[in-house]
């Protein structure tokens, strides 16, 4: 029988995944550290500010990505018709909400621009989330192996932020293809007091409507200021919507069994394999049901948020602009649906970025502004408590007669539009059926 200690890691996926990472074992079959320090440590370079995501190589796939897709330079004429459509759409919102102007600038992003100013906000966003997540690496080492492997769980999680990082770094750039504005998605992602555009996705966004460019650029305008003014307007509220991201992250319960097996299988010197085992699901959190509600609760907070912008927007044209009512329903339907980008994040970090329940917000929002006018609508968000709950949206009149205390409520002032005379928009479903954004969520 041999004097030498038996290998910790045997018998755990670990012993396979360092194996190949050293190529050959040490004395007594223990893994050589040394040798496999050198080999991870090409994995590593840009990783040691102590995040949990190494977003230099986020912001690097995420370029590198939108340029793939093609990303042409701003010109001044984008910068000009930008202008002059939040000019415009700041005039039109006067009316329509007692939140005052908080565009003092406005400006046109190309996709790239959209990928850099908005990475810190990302950040915000992503890291309380990636923190559970890439620390699972580490912790899924035996309780001994960790005492021999010492400064390798660091770089095991160090590992894990740079796989994380590829993988949120695809995602943004693939991202950056699809928004039209800053706020497209309901976060303040953009510099506060700036209404900024896409141009390039805005003609995207208006393929197929058969619509004049200035009409399209207008209403994306409208809803980017109507953001703006929010956001400005009530100081609470970017706090409100990121610790609503942190309280859904300290919920998280990592799968570490899961993690185990698929490292066994993993070639550590062949980074895409490992991002296609990240894309997945191997560091996808497993649903508790902490976590359920307080997804619930961010969900509910961007439906408000888009509720509100939609009935803001909508008094703001429904006597200027024909055609709001079917980019109205253009923006539902495409938020309802969600696009790549946005369903390759929600698997990463399992944030659903798009309210399920716009629809019932929106009419919420306009039972109370026909219940108390404009001024009661808009203040209820002087303070959270304040705030629809997500019960109160599956009875919107309910709450509009209770916060108003009004015993006669047009209905028809609020509900869905009705289908027009002769639909825009191709195969129109019969009867506005209900979307999944309109369903309760059923996790």
């Amino acid at each position: 029988m041999s004097d030498e200690p038996d290998n910790p890691f045997k018998g755990t996926p670990f012993e396979a995944m360092f194996q190949q990472f050293s190529g050959a074992a040490g004395a007594g079959g223990t893994p050589d550290l040394n040798a496999i320090f050198a080999q991870v440590q090409q994995l590593l370079s840009g990783s040691t500010d102590g995040r949990p995501v190494n977003w230099d190589l986020a912001k690097d796939i995420a370029r590198k990505t939108v340029s793939a897709a093609g990303d042409r330079s701003i010109t001044s004429t984008d910068t000009d018709r930008v202008a002059d459509a939040v000019r415009l759409a700041e005039h039109w919102l006067n009316e329509a909400t007692t939140l005052p102007d908080a565009s003092t600038t406005s400006a046109a992003w190309s996709r790239a621009e959209w990928v850099e100013n908005t990475l810190p906000v990302w950040q915000t966003v992503v890291d309380p989330v990636a923190e559970h997540v890439a620390g699972a690496m580490g912790g899924a080492l035996p309780a001994e192996a960790q005492q021999l492997a010492g400064p390798m769980a660091g770089m095991l999680r160090q590992l894990g932020g740079s796989i994380f990082g590829a993988q949120v770094g695809q995602a943004l750039g693939e991202l950056a293809g699809e928004v039209v504005s800053s706020s497209d998605i309901g976060l303040p992602l953009g510099p506060t007091g700036q209404a900024v555009l896409l141009p390039d996705n805005i003609v995207k966004f208006a393929e197929g409507l058969e619509l004049a460019d200035e009409d399209v650029r207008l209403y994306l305008a409208l809803r980017e200021v109507a953001h703006q003014r929010l956001f400005a307007g009530v100081p609470w509220l970017r706090q409100h919507l990121f610790a609503a991201v942190a309280d859904y992250a300290s919920g998280i319960e990592v799968d570490r069994g899961k993690i185990e097996r698929a490292m066994a299988d993993i070639d550590p010197q062949n980074p895409e394999a490992m991002q296609e085992a990240l894309a997945g699901g191997l560091f996808e959190p497993e649903d508790s049901e902490q976590q359920k509600a307080a997804l619930a609760r961010l969900e509910t907070a961007l439906a408000l948020v888009e509720g509100w912008v939609d009935d803001v927007v909508r008094q703001a044209t429904k006597d200027r602009m024909p055609a709001a009512i079917q980019l109205a329903e253009t923006v539902r339907r495409r938020r309802a649906a969600g696009g790549p980008a946005e369903q390759t994040f929600a698997t990463l970090v399992g944030l659903q970025l798009r309210p399920r329940r716009l629809r019932d917000a929106a009419n919420l929002w306009a039972a109370v502004r026909d219940a108390r006018g404009v001024d009661g609508r808009d203040n209820l968000w002087s303070h959270p408590d304040l705030l629809p709950s997500t019960s109160d949206l599956d009875d919107p009149i309910g709450f509009a007669q209770h916060t108003g205390e009004l015993s006669d409520i047009d209905i028809s002032a609020f509900l869905d539009n009705p289908p027009l005379d002769n639909p825009p928009l191709d195969n129109p479903p019969a009867d506005n059926p209900p979307t999944d954004e309109d369903k309760p969520d059923s996790k």
